[in-house]
């Protein structure tokens, strides 16, 4: 018989994703013990939350399409977002050169692997971050 749902995956996963911060980052990187990405950093405040998510393999630094990531995100167990921001989404922000980021957001900070920074940072959420595409994990049934 499964587990009862006590609390929102989501939330969980933020509060886990708020103990990484200070992490090293790590290109590809998924234990936060060796640095993490973030994919690597998103995947892991869902493990820590207790919920295994099917990780994407050989995905490139750079190039990535939004396609792509969105089909990884389905594989995961996340579909697109129509409610207001909550807790546990996963923001996909573009950057230059087509290249895309995951942000895993909270009620009014987010935390992401910030490659420039070579740390998980948490910071406020903007208005670039609450209007972009926007990814939750599916409830179960």
């Amino acid at each position: 018989m499964a587990e009862p749902f006590k609390q929102d995956w989501g939330a969980r996963a933020f509060v886990r994703a708020r103990r990484l911060v200070g992490v090293r980052f790590r290109p590809q990187g998924y234990d936060p013990s060796t640095g993490l990405d973030c994919v690597g950093l998103v995947w892991a405040a869902y493990a820590a939350a207790g919920r295994r998510l099917i990780r994407p393999t050989d995905y490139p630094l750079r190039g990535w399409s939004q396609q792509r990531i969105a089909d990884a995100l389905r594989r995961a167990g996340f579909v697109p977002a129509v409610s207001a921001p909550q807790s546990g989404d996963v923001a996909l922000v573009a950057l230059a050169a087509e290249q895309f980021h995951l942000v895993l957001m909270g009620p009014d900070r987010c935390v992401h692997a910030h490659a420039g920074l070579r740390r998980v940072v948490e910071s406020p959420l903007d208005a670039a971050l609450l209007t972009a595409p926007r990814w939750q994990l599916a409830k179960e049934d």
